[in-house]
């Protein structure tokens, strides 16, 4: 998974949603972000919010409404645990086809938004069937990706920050957001390790395998900001972007066999 496009699984408990008729795109506006600009001839159709944009292509202005308010809220979340001043932008093609293209991946299979560069890119046919949580949660784990970035970090690390940032004000227990995960525990099968780059490939990989890397990686970074607080958490984050890792964890008295153990101790705890 590179630096450039970091991808999102498909939150569990879907509701199916359909999309409206598109309506006709808009000459692109010179204001534009960078990012929103040239992507499709026949230009674009825009929503704003206080603070994001959404830029869409043969979307309808409702759905490209409702998305605004969406990101609105993930922009907030993300500012809120990050403290600084956040601006989404939201790209919505017209397929998972062409959000493959745009991000420059062969394929976004099962994935409902992949951050890429300065936005994030909405995959239609999957987004469509979240349920509200499920929207609001995927939002602001791409735009944690999109601002606080991945860097050299573990995969485990990045993308169980991005859902502690995602799930942080979603109202939802921990044995709902962590479903699958609790299934194997309350079997007596406790991770043994943190999960690494091969348990988040979702190219022909097990869908609940993915989903439990995930939940195994979220509940690193909570565990992370329920012993030294979400302000920890975060300059550990920044800290091991600079330093590693090693460093990171031994500043806050820790070894990588330590923070395992001591994860181990704390899913066993929450999902027992």
């Amino acid at each position: 998974m590179s630096e450039q496009v970091s991808r999102r699984a498909v939150v569990a408990g879907l509701l199916l949603l359909t999309l409206a008729p598109a309506s006709a795109p808009v000459p692109e506006s010179p204001f534009l972000p960078p990012e929103a600009r040239d992507l499709w001839r026949e230009g674009v159709v825009l929503a704003r919010g206080t603070r994001s944009l959404v830029v869409g292509h043969h979307a309808p202005p409702g759905t490209l409404d409702e998305l605004a308010r969406r990101a609105d809220t993930a922009g907030r979340r993300v500012s809120d645990v990050l403290g600084r001043s956040v601006r989404p932008l939201v790209v919505v093609p017209e397929s998972a086809r062409e959000a493959a293209g745009l991000a420059g991946v062969e394929r976004v299979d099962g994935l409902a938004a992949v951050a890429d560069g300065g936005r994030v890119i909405v995959v239609p046919e999957v987004f469509a069937r979240l349920n509200a949580t499920g929207k609001d949660v995927v939002l602001a784990h791409e735009l944690t990706h999109v601002v606080a970035g991945t860097g050299d970090l573990p995969v485990w690390l990045y993308e169980g920050f991005a859902d502690y940032v995602g799930y942080r004000d979603a109202g939802l227990p921990v044995r709902t957001a962590a479903a699958e995960l609790g299934d194997e525990v309350r079997a007596g099968r406790v991770p043994s390790e943190l999960p690494g780059p091969a348990a988040f490939a979702a190219d022909g990989g097990d869908p609940v395998r993915l989903a439990r890397a995930y939940q195994e990686a979220w509940l690193a970074c909570r565990f992370l900001a329920d012993r030294f607080g979400e302000e920890t958490l975060v300059r550990f984050y920044r800290e091991a972007q600079a330093a590693g890792v090693d460093r990171a964890l031994a500043s806050l008295g820790l070894s990588a066999a330590t923070l395992t153990a001591r994860w181990r101790a704390y899913v066993r705890d929450q999902l027992a």
